[in-house]
């Protein structure tokens, strides 16, 4: 990054309400004074983009103050962690409002938003054989909503993916680090999807993890723009799978197993559903990746397979040995 995109980076997030920033933080609200904030650093007084903590003496101004004080990091970590989590706030600018679809080498990145929840299932549609037609025209005018972190529900996630699905608490620790993967209000699993080296959110895959099993999209997703990733930045190797728990149950497979048809620096990724041509596919072909497709072991996924290779003849097939790459995943022999 140059200093110019740093300090682009700084100017976007700095102007980002302290609320917001104090949502995702985990912090509450006082129900008696709505100015006043409990945190970990203790109770803080805000006033627009001032901020006061009674326990230490001392204030600041604006979001990237309040992140310094909250985390005890020096400026450059506060932005790096603002534009990961709340870029889509900053300035009242939609990050996502680009045209041009960004493809290059897999990037991290996370986003919270303070906007209404992205999780209720009547809002979702199903990412398995997902027929939108154009979801990049079916969300032109609908900004992306990102569903606000929640800190109290992440244990729930967590149990969820390790316990029920049996993903690897490292990976996922990694993940989470990263900003990647987070919780929500309503206990939903979020696997944050994104687009290009500037590490922009383009939307996020939505798993329940309570009695009722469901999964969904964020408000405002454009599949066509970006995807979920989970592996090692360097590797040449790409495998395509349906969901973002199937591509970490790949990637998990892969680093773990002897002998695995691929190698355990392999980067795994997620379609948010059956597809054969994704936009960003082309340019990674082009960039000389090597491409699987990993799809289910079964009708859709076989035929979307064979149609990716007619258009795209240089990808292969990897089929899943069980239905799909988290059932094998949990198998007793996997």
């Amino acid at each position: 990054m140059t200093s110019d995109d740093f300090r682009r980076q700084a100017d976007f997030v700095r102007a980002i309400p302290l609320e917001v920033v104090l949502t995702s933080w985990g912090a509450l609200r006082d129900r008696q004074d709505t100015s006043r904030w409990h945190t970990q650093r203790g109770p803080l007084s805000v006033t627009g983009a001032k901020f006061f903590n009674w326990h230490d003496s001392r204030g600041g101004g604006g979001a990237i103050d309040l992140v310094m004080h909250l985390g005890g990091w020096d400026a450059r970590q506060a932005i790096r962690w603002l534009w990961r989590r709340l870029g889509c706030h900053g300035a009242g600018v939609n990050p996502t409002a680009h045209k041009r679809v960004d493809a290059d080498t897999p990037s991290s990145t996370g986003s919270t938003s303070n906007s209404r929840s992205a999780s209720s299932p009547g809002r979702s549609a199903p990412l398995r054989g997902e027929t939108d037609g154009n979801p990049t025209r079916r969300h032109r005018h609908q900004q992306l909503h990102l569903p606000a972190a929640s800190f109290a529900n992440l244990p729930r996630v967590r149990g969820y993916l390790t316990q029920q699905r049996g993903l690897s608490a490292a990976i996922l620790a990694s993940l989470i680090d990263s900003g990647k993967l987070y919780a929500d209000g309503r206990g939903n699993a979020v696997f944050v999807m994104v687009a290009g080296k500037p590490n922009r959110p383009i939307g996020a895959e939505l798993r329940g993890t309570g009695n009722y099993v469901w999964r969904g999209l964020a408000p405002g997703t454009s599949k066509n723009a970006g995807y979920f990733w989970v592996g090692n930045r360097g590797s040449k190797q790409i495998v395509l799978c349906e969901s973002a728990i199937d591509a970490i149950s790949c990637f998990q497979l892969h680093t773990q197993i002897h002998g695995a048809p691929l190698p355990a620096d392999c980067i795994c990724i997620s379609t948010a559903g059956v597809r054969p041509d994704a936009p960003w596919l082309h340019p990674l072909l082009a960039r000389g990746y090597n491409i699987y497709c990993g799809f289910d072991a079964d009708e859709p996924g076989e035929m979307t397979s064979r149609q990716m290779n007619t258009r795209h003849p240089t990808i292969q097939r990897l089929r899943p040995p069980r239905h799909d790459w988290n059932e094998t995943l949990t198998s007793p022999n996997p």
